[in-house]
């Protein structure tokens, strides 16, 4: 069946095999190519996931009609008081409509996803739900406004999905070309932000760099997925822990840092 969402021609398959799913011989970032995926939906909402990423934890959790990371979501709905929300690493937007529920007032999400066929599947997620508070872009976090490349599919042609990541060098695999931004080049001096949760895949480094000023100015609680161990580096230690940051617990492969003399907690 083919439906058409704002200018989106989109093939909704309801059922597949694990040989169903595509190899696509033209750019994955095209966004001109009909954007294959499956209409599924859990407690919070609909959501419209990527065929080429059916066997990814998240999108498997998403079609049992199950929460990814229930968790972080619980955690992050809990704690959002009246302020904003940075969450990175969106990928189909599975996290979308429950973290825009739980804003309150003028309160916004901004969420930001790289992977041009992620994005794409994350906006008809969010147009599904008619979520009106949420800003969603089309580029990674870094601690400079550029391009680069991103490692989407492995060297034996495995999609990865939700794992997809920023490389700063050549690896084995497929790229293709993303934009990057700092948070401090978008969210404006006059937006206040109660979390910041990444999840980019070992871009944690460059992706709070580009966030210091606004980790300085609203000493958000920060939920981070540490692949390659930040938090522990001499340069964490100078530029976050300096602020009063602590290890306050972990949510799945979540970190959770907070000031105790600013953050509530619900725990």
């Amino acid at each position: 069946m083919l439906k058409k969402i704002n200018k989106e021609y989109v093939a909704i398959k309801r059922a597949l095999t694990r040989r169903s799913t595509p190899k696509y011989s033209e750019s994955i970032n095209n966004t001109d190519r009909v954007l294959d995926g499956i209409v599924t939906y859990n407690e919070f909402g609909g959501y419209f996931t990527p065929l080429s990423s059916q066997k990814r934890p998240a999108v498997q959790k998403v079609l049992k009609g199950k929460v990814h990371e229930p968790k972080t979501v619980k955690f992050i709905r809990d704690n959002c008081s009246s302020g904003d929300i940075v969450h990175a690493g969106t990928f189909f937007g599975d996290f979308l409509p429950p973290l825009s529920n739980a804003l309150s007032g003028n309160a916004q999400l901004w969420a930001f996803e790289p992977n041009s066929e992620n994005y794409r599947c994350a906006y008809i997620t969010l147009l599904m739900n008619d979520l009106k508070n949420v800003n969603l872009y089309n580029c990674g976090l870094g601690d400079e406004s550029t391009s680069s490349k991103m490692l989407i599919e492995s060297e034996k042609g495995v999609t990865l999905g939700g794992g997809s990541r920023i490389i700063g060098e050549d690896k084995s695999g497929r790229t293709i070309e993303v934009s990057v931004k700092r948070v401090d080049d978008v969210i404006g001096d006059d937006r206040d932000v109660s979390i910041l949760q990444l999840d980019v895949e070992g871009y944690e480094k460059q992706a709070l760099t580009g966030a210091l000023n606004l980790i300085n100015r609203c000493k958000p609680i920060l939920i981070l997925e540490d692949n390659k161990g930040v938090i522990e580096t001499n340069w964490f230690k100078e530029n976050i822990t300096s602020i009063g940051y602590e290890i306050k617990g972990r949510l799945h492969q979540n970190t959770v840092l907070v000031i105790s003399s600013t953050h509530n907690l619900k725990l």
